[in-house]
């Protein structure tokens, strides 16, 4: 029986012969051509297995990796068989590779997770196993490979399938297969191996991989509510015609069916559907496809067009996230998040606990490293349309984007959203912040000083408070240490605690600005991502950058405290400058030096910049 298309990711730890129990099989089964086998045997013999086929050469392209033995980038690969054809995506065993892993994961159907034979169940199969689940895999098959060098013992294979039982017991897997087989030799990797007569005992599944891979039935047992299709694009190539693109991710449509527009929730009546240039009366799940409504409303990308789904609006979830930058995840930190078609700021607000991939331990942390999976409070700029991943996979699923870099930060599940976000709702008033400014006869913006402790910030900020209050303007200095004597008295200064204090300064200063006040914001606001926040919170267009850019050595010049030498000596941790960094502002509005100029000349200088900024239009 023809079962279609599967999608397959071959994933464990370093080693454990993923690339070469994929090439085996393609070897084997006479699925290369001949240019690719003559390729194998020419690069085999100057190879490490002295002239022997070297099967992982067929997926291992690149020259980093044939040199090194290991797979890092996601190698995929199209074969057929006369009962199916397979995508599959060779991932990187490597740790330092999990983020390859995890985006070989997000496509794939099914996994296929290899365990050593010889050293059973690894740190790094385990957390295959955890991000396979995270990525929403639902079958899975463990090979238990290497078996030749076990002399396919079969209580030794015995002990490994238990605790994988138990591994998937752990993890919640459904759909487990358990399959001995060795890359090498090729047992059971197209055919039965008569080497291990042993496996074909009624309760093990008695097929080589090749063989439960054909015959793997992988439709879903619960399939996703309703008709959900995310705007990818609003088409409209004349005036005649408006129509909605994108692709439909469950259930299907038809014309003159009554469709609800999320997050408007306003109702109308197909028109038509397109299908490329086709017009069709009924689109099923998984085509692109053009929807034509009866009647103007409000749709744009990001939206959804959704019958009976029963999808949620919401700006705040508790997520499931697996970390894949280099700088560490600290709570408080914005990102760009993206779900479904949907691209807006949004901040984790905090950390609830990591994972231990090993026990599945839940354990309180206050920052997330590399390759770590943790649970997450989320909040977004905006309510969004979203929904449990166990409801429906793609507005269930998102990616956090780094604002500076624009590098993928991480990928989540969402798990449920949090109902105190659907109890509270914008309250808009009559008295509004252009009036405010129009009374004042001001623009209302925020000047924020950033510099080293000593730099002049605080002494720089009154003398423009003062020039500005001569000059009619109505202000408000924020000062760090006077903030945390009041309103961040319960704030440290480890990086979690600087990113809130940040935060919860730039919501005050946008308070203030709303209030039609020209807010000046002294501190040393050590990273650029979270002067990169407060400038979005505050508002771009409403945010000037004064970096004082006093050097460190002037500063301890300077430093009456000893503070400086204290940080040096030890007695203080995490001091801006000696043990905790200060990221210079890479394109700040103004620069100023309080060592080559008098604090006069610098406050004139700003003046200068700010005034016309200030002027009310």
């Amino acid at each position: 029986m023809e079962k279609g298309l599967l999608k397959f990711i071959t994933c464990g730890s370093v080693d454990d012969g993923k690339s070469t129990l994929i090439g085996h099989m393609l070897y084997d089964a006479k699925l290369l051509y001949t240019d690719q086998q003559q390729a194998l045997l020419l690069d085999s013999q100057v190879g490490s297995r002295e002239g022997m086929l070297d099967y992982s050469l067929l997926l291992d392209g690149l020259m980093a990796e044939r040199e090194q033995g290991i797979t890092i980038d996601v190698a995929y690969r199209y074969f057929t068989t006369d009962q199916r054809s397979f995508i599959v995506a060779d991932t990187p065993g490597h740790e330092e590779y999990t983020r390859n892993m995890a985006v070989g994961a997000s496509f794939a159907d099914l996994a296929v997770i290899l365990v050593d034979a010889t050293q059973g169940i690894l740190t790094q199969t385990r957390r295959h196993a955890r991000i396979c689940a995270l990525m929403g895999i639902r079958y899975f098959v463990f090979a238990v490979n290497k078996m030749d060098l076990i002399h396919y013992d079969f209580y030794r294979f015995e002990k490994i399938e238990r605790e994988l039982r138990q591994l998937a017991l752990g993890l919640e897997l459904e759909n487990v297969e358990i399959i001995p087989v060795s890359a090498t030799e090729g047992d059971n990797v197209t055919k039965l191996s008569h080497r291990m007569t042993w496996y074909k005992q009624p309760h093990y599944c008695g097929k080589s991989l090749l063989e439960y891979l054909e015959q793997v039935d992988i439709h879903e047992k619960n399939k996703e509510a309703g008709f959900v299709m995310p705007v990818q694009r609003v088409c409209r190539p004349n005036h005649t015609f408006r129509g909605f693109q994108g692709q439909i991710e469950s259930g299907s449509i038809h014309t003159e069916d009554e469709i609800t527009v999320l997050p408007s929730g306003e109702k109308a009546k197909v028109r038509s559907i397109l299908v490329t240039d086709r017009e069709t009366d009924r689109a099923l799940k998984g085509q692109p496809v053009t929807v034509q409504l009866d009647r103007e409303v409000d749709v744009s990308r990001g939206c959804v067009l959704e019958k009976n789904s029963g999808l949620k609006v919401s700006n705040m979830f508790v997520a499931m996230l697996l970390w894949m930058d280099d700088d560490l995840l600290v709570a408080g930190r914005n990102f760009q998040i993206k779900i479904g078609t949907k691209l807006l700021p949004a901040t984790v607000m905090n950390i609830k606990y990591k994972i231990d991939v090993n026990s599945g331990e839940h354990i309180p942390v206050d920052q997330i490293y590399k390759n770590e999976i943790a649970y997450c409070d989320v909040i977004l700029s905006e309510k969004c349309v979203l929904d449990k991943f166990t409801g429906h996979r793609t507005l269930g699923s998102f990616v956090l984007i780094d604002r500076v870099t624009n590098m993928t930060s991480a990928c989540g599940v969402i798990q449920h959203s949090l109902r105190r976000a659907d109890n509270l709702t914008w309250q808009e008033t009559d008295i509004t912040r252009k009036y405010r400014a129009g009374k004042l006869e001001q623009n209302p913006v925020t000047i924020w000083f950033t510099g080293l402790s000593g730099a002049g910030k605080s002494t720089l900020a009154n003398e423009l408070e003062k020039r500005l209050n001569l000059m009619g303007r109505y202000t408000m200095l924020l000062d760090g240490d006077n903030v945390r004597m009041g309103l961040n008295r319960d704030l440290g200064f480890k990086e979690k605690d600087r990113v809130e204090n940040i935060r919860r300064v730039a919501e005050v200063a946008k308070l203030m600005n709303d209030a039609g006040l020209v807010v000046l914001a002294s501190f040393i606001s050590p990273y650029h991502v979270d002067r990169e926040s407060a400038r979005e919170i505050i508002g771009r267009e409403n945010f000037i950058e004064v970096y004082v850019s006093t050097s460190l050595e002037e500063c301890k010049r300077r430093d009456v405290k000893k503070l400086y030498q204290r940080a040096e000596n030890g007695e203080i941790s995490n001091f801006t400058g000696v043990n905790s960094p200060y990221e210079k502002p890479l394109h700040p509005d103004i620069a100023v030096d309080t060592a080559g100029q008098t604090v006069e000349e610098c406050a004139e200088a700003i003046l200068e910049v700010v005034r016309e900024r200030i002027a009310y239009r």
